[in-house]
């Protein structure tokens, strides 16, 4: 059996756009950050990763059943993280790109399993970075490094890179910093004078986080939170920490069914019926 590779994907909406790419080891050591662009280009990328244990976090939409609004688990997500401004934009599908989401054609066409409750062990699951960047970084707000002025941008993606850089030190330990591709990013990122420039090499860094989080979630599944779930959609993230959720936040519990505890209840009174007669007839029977 091959090594498990933990993969990320900032999947782009369209296969004009880039796409970034990274592959993690089990060791938390880069082995690839790239981007690619159509399908075929993402699929040729992650092969050699995908083709025995490993774990592809992809940021896009993978379920999308409703029609119309947000997905549950979007609306779950931006309770905790909306006054860090990393709340998910909705995804239904009234949006023809969410009718049959291409996160989800690319995990199929990888043989991907996308249950996020699934024992397989070759999956596929959603992520978003925004989110995870806020409780791993500890951060206020996100990073701005998507829109604002070219000085603006670069300086908070080079701070995003030197987070990440600094995830050497964290459980699980992440290894960036002697990957030849990762340095050339960053000279690439501390050179751009033009939007098109941060734009090509913030999706690979984007691709970096989306990995890592697989591998917070392989090695820490207890300090990770699924939002929503299989049935309807949802989004995997690192678990905000209590002091950081919202004042009054509380974990709604389901609530019974109560016609279920209904027919229950009647199922037990006729058993405990049927008992006390048999209890009767063996008594008379004994003549006690």
């Amino acid at each position: 059996m091959g090594r498990m590779h933990f993969v990320g994907l900032d999947l782009a909406w369209g296969e004009k756009n880039n796409t970034g790419v990274a592959v993690v080891d089990a060791d938390g050591r880069l082995l690839h950050v790239g981007a690619a662009h159509d399908d075929e280009s993402i699929e040729a990328a992650v092969e050699q990763y995908v083709s025995d244990d490993c774990l592809v976090a992809i940021d896009a939409p993978l379920i999308v059943r409703n029609p119309a609004g947000a997905r549950p688990c979007e609306t779950a997500l931006n309770r905790d993280f909306h006054r860090f401004e990393a709340g998910a934009h909705p995804a239904n599908t009234e949006n023809p790109a969410f009718r049959k989401p291409r996160g989800a054609r690319i995990a199929t066409a990888l043989t991907l399993d996308m249950d996020p409750a699934s024992s397989s062990q070759r999956r596929a699951i959603e992520v978003y970075p925004h989110p995870a960047s806020v409780v791993l970084f500890g951060l206020d707000k996100t990073l701005k490094y998507k829109k604002g002025s070219v000085e603006t941008r670069r300086s908070e993606l080079l701070r995003l890179m030197t987070l990440i850089e600094e995830l050497d030190k964290a459980t699980p330990r992440l290894r960036v910093n002697h990957n030849v591709s990762w340095v050339e990013l960053r000279k690439r990122v501390e050179a751009a004078t033009r939007p098109v420039q941060l734009d090509r090499d913030e999706d690979p860094v984007d691709a970096v986080l989306c990995a890592y989080v697989a591998l917070y979630w392989y090695h820490r599944p207890e300090d990770v939170t699924v939002y929503g779930d299989f049935a309807t959609g949802y989004i995997v993230t690192p678990t905000l920490p209590a002091k950081l959720a919202p004042t009054g936040r509380h974990r709604v519990k389901p609530q019974p069914d109560t016609e279920e505890l209904r027919a229950r209840v009647a199922q037990v009174a006729a058993l405990l019926d049927e008992a006390q007669r048999e209890l009767s007839v063996i008594r008379n029977a004994l003549d006690i």
